[in-house]
């Protein structure tokens, strides 16, 4: 690696120092790359295996390609990402986050995100909230006003996520060098 650091890796350092202390609230959430329209799966060459395939509840369509998991501070300042493969969910994802956050730290998520045992070990061995949208048929119901303060905070990634895709262009051309 030549003692390189990618840029990314660079920013994420230089805002976990500048985030420790301030910012103790944090949102995830997940958005679609595809790199091509359903129609043409078939002939894609650059991904070729189902597990491209993915779904995006939101727009109510599958689609070919990748997600990207998204972790951002409660101003909207993303401090962690990563990719995975479409089908992947976003509960499946959860435990790929590193979650270097400051003890004491809540992490709002939509209701992909409810899964007990990950919120349970980041309470204890971080003590890290975990607080996704909880769906109707929880075991664990939050108070109703609290569905207020988390739609709050959603709208900071939602927004973050809509900022992100709108700077990728329209159409992807991807073309395959055969002469080799």
């Amino acid at each position: 690696m030549s003692g390189k650091v990618p840029l990314y890796r660079l920013l994420y350092l230089f805002n976990k120092k500048s985030y420790s202390q301030e910012n103790s609230i944090y949102v995830i959430d997940s958005f679609p790359v595809p790199v091509c329209d359903n129609i043409r799966i078939p002939n894609s060459k650059i991904y070729k295996d189902e597990e491209f395939r993915g779904y995006n509840a939101s727009k109510r369509c599958y689609f070919y390609g990748l997600k990207v998991h998204l972790a951002v501070t409660q101003d909207g300042e993303p401090i962690e990402f990563f990719l995975t493969q479409g089908a992947v969910s976003d509960t499946r994802a959860l435990e790929g986050y590193v979650f270097d956050l400051p003890e004491g730290s809540t992490i709002y998520g939509d209701k992909a995100y409810n899964y007990y045992e990950i919120e349970d070990f980041l309470k204890e061995i971080d003590s890290i909230n975990l607080q996704p949208i909880r769906k109707k048929n929880t075991k664990r119901p939050l108070k109703p006003w609290f569905d207020i303060v988390q739609k709050l905070h959603r709208k900071m990634i939602e927004t973050t996520n809509s900022l992100i895709t709108k700077l990728f262009p329209k159409k992807i051309h991807a073309v395959i060098d055969n002469s080799k």
